[in-house]
């Protein structure tokens, strides 16, 4: 609205007093501006109102001579030819980042609001400005084996991260079909990311992952932890961490070693479980002090799941922490099983 107004006022200023003639100056700056914001037509319409105003008897703004008339004319005919210019690339634009953002919900399509028997929720925030994909990755899948989940963080964050968390996501999917436990599901997904970096130099490629099977009768659910922060159980508005058995994150040889060790944890009705990334439990406030999303939970459990995620996001940012990477939070909640 700017060169609308900056045209409005200095034109009823100047028919209002005889001393606001020396504003004149500024309405040579209307055409420029209108760049900014307007179409060619538009701002082939301002210009000629600017030439209109300083041929006002009434705005005291005198007959500009024939230099500055020129000059305010061809000032005028370049800002209309650099809007045109402008608009142009705008709709090119417009265009690749509706067709990059497609790419990006292809690879981390939105989350369903539920999966088989188990209810999900949650939040994703890319580091990167601009992206909708980052270095985080989940995905919740049923198959023969049951339902599986996953979340995982590959080693760099915004765009450079998206071909590892494509192929880690394909290798998770195929591997729901038909592996039988989750230790051979992270052993897939280790060989992938081996195979990715073979003869890679410097490739040094590597995610931490959590990985879920939840039981047909959602009784209990099966945990296998690669380098990554456990998940929090809410039970009874009681939040604490899933005590899971220490493995090396993917790519780092999985295969070949022994595998990381499966942990079983019962549920009960209303229990939830909470998965988050690196960027929620490592979100500093202003003293260096991590984000205590456990503590937080416990205050937050009386939150209905599908609005628990975004509540702990607007937590962060009223506690004053920082988030400085990807950042994703996943609930799960499994549907207790028929009487």
């Amino acid at each position: 609205m700017l060169p609308v107004l900056l045209l409005v006022g200095v034109t009823l200023g100047s028919l209002v007093t005889p001393h606001a003639s020396d504003l004149g100056f500024l309405l040579g700056a209307i055409p420029p501006l209108a760049v900014l914001s307007y179409g060619p037509l538009a701002t082939a319409v301002l210009g000629v109102l600017v030439v209109v105003a300083l041929h006002l008897p009434n705005t005291h703004l005198n007959r500009p001579g024939n230099t500055d008339l020129l000059t305010i004319v061809f000032v005028a005919l370049l800002s209309v030819f650099v809007s045109y210019v402008r608009s142009r690339r705008d709709a090119q634009l417009d265009t690749e980042r509706a067709i990059g953002e497609a790419v990006q919900r292809a690879v981390v399509p939105p989350l369903p609001e539920r999966v088989g028997r188990v209810g999900c929720a949650g939040f994703y925030r890319a580091a990167q400005d601009g992206t909708l994909v980052g270095g985080d990755f989940f995905d919740v899948r049923e198959g023969p084996h049951g339902v599986r989940a996953v979340m995982g963080d590959v080693r760099g964050h915004g765009l450079t991260a998206v071909a590892t968390v494509v192929s880690l996501l394909g290798a998770f999917r195929e591997a729901v079909l038909d592996q039988p436990d989750l230790e051979a599901v992270a052993a897939r997904m280790d060989r992938r990311l081996a195979v990715d970096s073979a003869g890679v130099r410097h490739g040094e490629l590597f995610a931490t992952a959590l990985l879920l099977e939840f039981t047909a009768d959602t009784r209990a659910v099966r945990v296998v932890g690669c380098g990554h922060p456990a998940p929090v159980l809410l039970r009874a508005g009681r939040a604490r961490e899933v005590t899971v058995s220490v493995a090396p994150p993917l790519g780092l040889g999985l295969v070949g070693m022994d595998p990381p060790k499966e942990v079983t944890v019962p549920l009960g009705p209303g229990d939830r479980l909470v998965l988050a990334s690196d960027g929620v439990w490592e979100a500093r406030n202003a003293a260096g002090s991590f984000y205590p999303l456990a503590e937080r939970l416990d205050r937050l459990s009386d939150t209905p799941s599908g609005e628990l995620a975004d509540a702990v996001w607007e937590d962060i940012a009223q506690l004053g922490h920082d988030v400085r990477d990807d950042a994703t939070l996943l609930v799960l909640t499994p549907e207790p099983p028929p009487a």
